[in-house]
């Protein structure tokens, strides 16, 4: 099985982040945090901070099963390198997710362009060429995944589920959490 990488810079959301990773492990999915920062210690939105697995290079992309951004911040608009790697991976139909703000970032990129999206209401804007879905929690096109916010991480994180191991995980996963 691949991995698949968590992006985490100063400011991100605490819920989008690690509520993602910790459905994503419960399924059995080999996920590493990656710190965007000079450090592997990265602050949350909420002053939660965390060591992520891996600084940004040190990732073996050929590894990378799916590229995932959390919100909370515009920071991740702002790595350049990063934003390359996700421009790479997306151009070769490999999957990307983002949520909240974050998927300003594909917008950015060209990455919407022709697709269905949602985000964080107030960021519209930036989903540049997208056909915005704004009451939709969870938006599948193609290889790109979109998410509105933190209230519904846990439906980001178990459509994530879905994509790489199946509905039936997805379900038991949601079952363990009393989802279901």
């Amino acid at each position: 099985m691949k991995t698949v990488f968590v992006f985490l810079t100063t400011g991100f959301e605490d819920i989008e982040a690690l509520a993602t990773v910790d459905v994503l492990r419960r399924a059995g999915i080999d996920v590493k945090t990656v710190s965007l920062e000079n450090s592997k210690q990265v602050t949350s939105s909420h002053s939660v901070t965390v060591i992520a697995d891996l600084l940004f290079n040190e990732i073996d992309f050929e590894s990378a099963e799916m590229l995932v951004l959390p919100g909370g911040t515009v920071r991740f608009n702002e790595h350049e390198g990063m934003k390359k790697a996700l421009l790479n991976f997306a151009n070769k139909g490999e999957k990307v997710a983002a949520i909240c703000a974050s998927p300003m970032v594909l917008g950015g990129l060209g990455l919407l362009d022709g697709k269905s999206a949602t985000c964080y209401p107030g960021f519209e804007k930036y989903l540049t060429g997208a056909t915005l879905k704004a009451s939709e929690a969870v938006v599948v096109d193609g290889n790109i995944i979109t998410g509105r916010g933190p209230g519904l991480t846990i439906d980001f994180a178990l459509k994530l589920v879905e994509i790489i191991v199946g509905k039936e995980k997805s379900v038991e996963i949601a079952k363990q959490l009393l989802l279901a």
